[in-house]
C-alpha cells in the first residue's frame, strides 16, 4: 500500500535535530509461535490517520502477562516474585528516569545526525533511533560496576551507563576532550570510570570479549581482589554483596554469527554473570533478517546450553525496564547467563551514508517512525494512565534537549588532539623498556597462599627446580624453556592467568604444562578448539586489570583469531590510551626445510600480522631467546606476539640465564665475521630467524671454506625492528643478505629491504640479497619444496653471489 505524498515527505525525510514523529497507538497482540521463527501474522491495529501499510516484520505486541509466562516458565519466577517487578508501574520518579533516558538517546542521536550532514561528524556513524528502550534499561537496572560492552551503534548504550555526553559527542567531534581523546571515533567509545568497554565495530567481535570481561568477575572473587582507585588489582577482596555482571549488545543479524554459538557455551560451561542482550531490529545491516536466517529468535538458542531468554517488546520501555531486571537479578543471584531480546525497529538506516535499497526498508522505516516510536508509546500510555501531564513530559524533554545542546557545543569548542599523541598511542611501554626493573604486585605470595594448596604449591615447586637444573646444565628445550618462563610469572603475578587448547596435556611441546593442575580453572583455562573465541576472552580479561597469556599450540591457527588479534593491537591506541593490553600469545610456527607439514601448517604467520598496529612481535630460535622474552612479554602492558621454531621445540637445547628478562626491540649478534674478511670485502651481513637461524649456524663453515665470512643476526624483534643492530653491522660489511622465512610478497625480508634501503643505503655496496619462501603454497614432498623454502645451501649460494656475483 502507498502512503500519500505528505506523509513520504515527512517520514522520508532525514530527522531534524531533538523532533519526535507523530504519536500512534498500536492495539492488538500478536501471540509468539512457539516455532524457531517469529509468526508473520498480524492482526492489523487501527491507525490514527489512514491503514496501516502491509508491512514485512509487523510488531508483535506483546502483553506483560506473556512476559511474565516467560520469566516463569523460562526463570522459574513465581506469580509472587514477579509482583516486585509491577511496581515500576507505580514509581513516578523510575518511570521518569526511562523517559528522560529515552529523550537523551533520541535528542543525542538527532544531534549526532544534524552534525553528521554539517561536517562536524566524519567517518562511519551508526545511529539507535528507535530503540531508545535500551538505553533506558541500561539506566535502570545496569550498575556503574557492571562491565558493559556493545558493538558499533554504541552511542546511547555509553550514554546511559554514566558516560559523559559531552564527552561522547567531543568523540564524535575528533576532539582531544573525547571520550578517547578523538582517537576512536563513533564507533568506539570507551570509559575506564564506569567500565564501558567498547564500541567495537566488527561485528560479534565483542562476544568472545564479554566473556573474558565476566570471566574477570570471577576471577576477583577467587582471587578475592578488586579494582583499586585507579582501577588496578589490589588486595582486598570484593564486597560480600558482589553482584556484577557483564553485559555485551549485539543485533539479531549479527548474532546469527558463530561466535554466539561459543559465547553460549562457555558463558554456560563457565556459569558466568553475563547477559546477551539482543536488540532484535529485524535487520542485518539493512537487509531483512529472515531473509539471511532461518531462526531470528535468538533468545531462544540458549536452550542448547542451558541458557534461558527472554523475548519483550522494545515498544513498551516499562516493560523491558521490568522483563530486563528480572532477567538481570537472575543473572546477579549467580544462577548463570541469560538472554533478553528486545523486539524494535531502526529509524534510521545503517548509517547516513547507506542507500537502503534493501527489500523493503524505506517503507518499512517510514511506517515505524510513525506507528512503533517507543517514545510516543510511552507518552501515550502514562498520560492516558494520569501518571503523567503533557505538560510534565514536555517539560523533561526540554531540559533533556538543552543538556545535549551544551555537548554540541562543549564539543564544538573543544580543541583537537596534538599530532604527537598519535604515536604515543602506539604502545603502552617505550620499546626500550627493562623488564628486569619491573616489580610484581606485593600481594602476589598472599594470593598464592590462598589460591595454591600446599601440595600443589609443592608439585609445580619442584618442576620448576628440575627445569631451572636442566637450564643451568644446558639441557632445557625451547618448550621446556618457555614453561619455566610462564610459570615463574604465574607466581610472581597471580593476575597473570594462560588459555590454551588441549592445556591440560600440556599442548603439544609443554608450553602450559602443569598450568591448570596447579592455577585452578579459572587461571589456566583449557578451551574449544578455535583460536579466535580464546584470544576474544583474553583480550577481555586484559581490559579488566589481568595479564592473559594464550599459546597457540601451532601459530598458524592464530587465522582463526585475526579480527581478535588487530584490535589487541588498536585496543590501547583506540581508547585514547584508557585501556592497556597486557595480551601475551605464543606458539610454535615458520617453515623449516623438510618439516613435511603441507601447505596450511607452514603458511608464514608472522609476516601476516606484521602489518597489525600495536603489536610487539619477537622470534625465539633458542632456549634463552625463549625463555627471557616470554618473561618480558608476560610483563609488558600491551600485546606481544612470540614465534619459536616449530621443528626446534624439543630438539633445540641450551643453557639461559635465570630470572633475565630480554629487552623486546633488540636483534643478537650470533656470530660476527673475521676483521680479515671485512678488510678484504668478503663479509656479509645476514639476518634471520626462527630455522633460519639453525640453517646459517650449519652454513657458517661451509662459507668461510669458501674465503667469506658473515654477521650472523637472529631478528628477535621482529617489530619493532632493531635498525641499530644492522647499521652497526652494514657499516662494516656493507652487504645484506635476508634468510626469510616468508613469501616473497609481502614478507618479513620485504619489509626489512624496504627499511634499509630507505635508511641505510648508504652503507650498501650491493642491492639487498633476500633468500624468502617462493610466493607458492608450500609442497608437502621434500622434492617440491625445495623449490619454495630456502635452507642453509642457499644461504651458502647467496653470500657468495653478493659477494663476486659469478655464482
Amino acid at each position: 500500500m502507498k502512503f500519500t505524498s505528505t506523509a513520504l515527505a515527512v517520514c522520508l525525510a532525514t530527522a531534524t535535530a531533538f523532533s519526535g514523529p507523530a504519536r500512534y497507538a498500536p492495539t492488538k497482540n500478536v501471540a509468539i509461535s512457539s516455532a524457531l521463527h517469529m509468526s508473520t501474522v498480524v492482526e492489523t491495529p487501527a491507525a490514527t490517520e489512514q491503514s496501516e501499510p502491509t508491512v514485512m516484520r509487523p510488531p508483535i505486541n506483546l502483553p506483560w502477562d506473556s512476559v511474565s509466562t516467560q520469566l516463569m516458565e523460562n526463570f522459574g519466577y513465581s506469580a509472587a516474585d514477579l509482583a516486585n517487578y509491577d511496581t515500576l508501574d507505580t514509581n513516578k520518579e523510575d518511570l521518569m528516569k526511562l523517559y528522560r533516558a529515552m529523550q537523551m538517546a533520541r535528542g543525542f542521536e538527532n544531534a549526532c545526525n544534524q552534525q553528521y550532514m554539517q561536517g562536524k561528524i566524519r567517518g562511519f556513524m551508526h545511529l539507535d533511533n528507535g530503540q531508545e528502550s535500551i538505553p533506558a534499561l541500561v539506566e535502570y537496572a545496569i550498575k556503574k560496576e557492571d562491565k558493559k560492552l556493545s558493538y558499533y551503534r554504541e552511542h546511547t548504550h555509553a550514554i546511559a551507563s554514566g558516560v559523559d555526553p559531552g564527552e561522547v559527542m567531543a568523540e564524535l567531534f575528533m576532539k582531544d576532550t573525547g571520550s578517547c581523546r578523538g582517537a576512536g571515533g563513533s564507533m568506539h567509545i570507551f570509559d575506564k570510570e564506569h567500565y564501558f568497554q567498547g564500541g567495537w565495530a566488527l561485528v560479534c567481535e565483542q562476544l568472545p570479549y564479554a566473556a573474558g570481561a565476566a570471566k574477570s568477575i570471577l576471577l576477583d572473587r577467587e582471587l578475592k581482589v578488586s579494582d583499586d582507585g585507579t582501577y588496578e588489582k589490589q588486595d582486598v577482596p570484593p564486597p560480600a554483596d558482589d553482584d556484577r555482571i557483564a553485559v555485551v549488545f549485539v543485533g539479531e543479524g549479527g548474532a546469527q554469527n558463530g561466535r554466539t554459538a561459543e559465547l553460549l557455551n562457555a558463558a554456560s560451561k563457565d556459569n558466568l554473570p553475563l547477559l546477551l542482550l539482543v536488540i532484535d531490529n529485524g535487520r542485518a545491516i539493512n537487509t531483512f533478517t529472515p531473509d539471511i536466517a532461518r531462526n531470528s529468535n535468538v533468545f531462544e538458542q540458549g536452550k542448547h546450553y542451558g541458557v534461558p531468554g527472554l523475548l519483550v517488546d522494545g515498544m513498551d520501555a516499562a516493560q523491558v525496564a521490568k522483563g530486563g531486571k528480572a532477567v538481570i537479578d537472575y543473572i546477579r543471584k549467580g544462577k548463570g547467563p541469560a538472554i533478553l531480546q528486545v523486539h524494535t525497529y531502526r529509524f534510521n538506516g545503517h548509517s547516513p551514508a547507506d542507500p537502503e535499497h534493501e527489500r523493503g526498508r524505506k517503507e518499512e522505516k517510514a511506517w515505524a517512525r510513525q506507528a512503533q516510536d517507543p517514545i510516543k508509546g510511552f507518552e501515550d500510555k502514562w498520560i492516558s494512565a494520569g501518571m503523567f501531564t503533557e505538560e510534565e513530559l514536555k517539560e523533561a524533554r526540554k531540559e533533556v534537549l538543552a543538556e545535549v545542546k551544551k555537548c554540541v557545543d562543549f564539543a564544538d569548542k573543544s580543541p583537537m588532539p596534538p599530532v604527537e599523541l598519535a604515536k604515543e598511542l602506539e604502545f603502552p611501554d617505550a620499546p626500550d623498556t627493562d623488564y628486569n626493573l619491573r616489580e610484581g604486585p606485593a600481594f602476589a605470595d598472599a594470593v598464592n597462599a590462598r589460591t595454591i594448596p600446599a601440595d600443589k604449591m609443592a608439585t609445580i615447586q619442584a618442576h620448576i627446580e628440575a627445569l631451572r637444573a636442566k637450564a643451568t646444565a644446558g639441557e632445557i628445550s625451547i618448550g621446556d624453556a618457555i614453561n619455566l618462563a610462564i610459570h615463574e610469572e604465574m607466581l610472581r603475578d597471580p593476575t597473570t592467568t594462560i588459555h590454551a587448547e588441549d592445556l591440560q596435556a600440556g599442548s603439544s611441546y609443554d608450553i602450559p604444562k602443569l598450568t591448570q593442575q596447579t592455577y585452578g580453572k579459572g587461571r589456566a583455562a583449557d578451551e574449544i578448539i578455535d583460536e579466535g573465541h580464546f584470544i576474544g576472552k583474553a583480550l577481555g580479561e586484559g581490559l579488566n586489570g589481568y595479564r592473559p597469556i594464550v599459546e597457540l599450540m601451532n601459530t598458524n591457527f592464530g587465522i582463526y583469531g585475526m579480527a581478535e588479534i588487530s584490535s589487541a593491537g588498536n585496543t590501547y591506541a583506540t581508547t585514547g590510551g584508557k585501556f592497556k593490553m597486557p595480551m601475551t600469545i605464543i606458539g610454535a610456527g615458520g617453515t623449516a626445510p623438510n618439516q613435511a607439514l603441507g601447505a596450511e601448517h607452514s603458511q608464514p604467520f608472522h609476516a601476516y600480522v606484521m602489518g597489525i598496529p600495536g603489536l610487539k612481535i619477537g622470534t625465539a630460535a633458542s632456549p634463552a631467546a625463549a625463555y627471557g622474552l616470554t618473561k618480558s612479554m608476560i610483563r609488558d602492558n600491551g600485546p606481544c606476539f612470540l614465534f619459536a621454531p616449530v621443528k626446534m621445540m624439543k630438539e633445540s637445547k641450551g643453557p639461559l640465564e635465570l630470572g633475565k628478562c630480554m629487552p623486546l626491540n633488540k636483534a643478537a649478534l650470533l656470530h660476527e665475521a673475521s676483521a680479515e674478511a671485512v678488510s678484504s670485502g668478503k663479509a656479509v651481513t645476514v639476518l634471520t630467524y626462527l630455522h633460519g637461524v639453525k640453517e646459517s649456524m650449519m652454513a657458517i663453515e661451509s662459507i668461510q671454506e669458501e674465503g667469506f665470512d658473515i654477521d650472523l643476526i637472529e631478528l628477535r624483534s621482529l617489530k619493532p625492528l632493531d635498525m641499530e643492530t644492522i647499521a652497526t653491522s652494514l657499516a662494516r660489511t656493507h652487504k645484506l643478505c635476508i634468510l626469510d622465512e616468508s613469501t616473497k610478497s609481502g614478507g618479513v625480508g620485504a619489509t626489512i629491504s624496504a627499511r634499509v634501503s630507505e635508511e641505510l643505503f648508504d652503507l650498501l655496496d650491493a642491492p639487498v640479497k633476500r633468500l624468502c619462501m617462493d610466493d607458492a603454497p608450500v609442497p608437502y614432498a621434500e622434492s617440491m619444496e625445495k623449490a619454495v623454502v630456502k635452507r642453509g645451501s642457499d644461504l651458502i649460494e647467496g653470500v657468495f653471489d653478493i659477494c663476486t656475483g659469478k655464482w
